[in-house]
């Protein structure tokens, strides 16, 4: 069972940058492709970023092209690092696990079925 935790939300201002971390207390997610999805308040779950299970190939959301990145460490720990931050990225990111192993990656949030608890992200002057 997958039991996902993420770390490192929290507020910053404009322009500014955060690091969030994902790891797996119940499973490996070795065959299963990784990913963040966000919820800000009043709206919908949507997706942000994921990473392939197989070749490390990054999908992004075209509102966050450029500045964020997704990566997996030597740990296995899931990374996205947050760059040149915008009021509009304030919300509950959530790092997820897709439904099935070994598939290619949907830049859907419905493509996720595992998630943690989230980690909140204000971005604010």
């Amino acid at each position: 069972q997958v039991q996902l935790r993420e770390s490192g939300g929290g507020l910053v201002q404009p322009g500014g940058s955060l690091r969030l971390s994902c790891a797996d207390s119940g499973r490996t997610f070795k065959n299963y492709a990784m990913g963040w999805l966000r919820q800000a308040p009043g709206k919908e779950r949507e997706f942000v970023a994921a990473i392939s299970w197989i070749n490390e190939a990054a999908y992004y959301a075209d509102f966050v092209q450029g500045r964020f990145f997704i990566s997996r460490d030597a740990k296995s720990t899931l990374i996205l690092q947050m760059n040149d931050l915008k009021p509009e990225d304030t919300g509950v990111y959530f790092c997820a696990a897709a439904r099935t192993p070994r598939t290619r990656v949907e830049m859907a949030s419905s493509y996720f079925n595992s998630w943690g608890q989230g980690t909140h992200v204000t971005v604010s002057s």
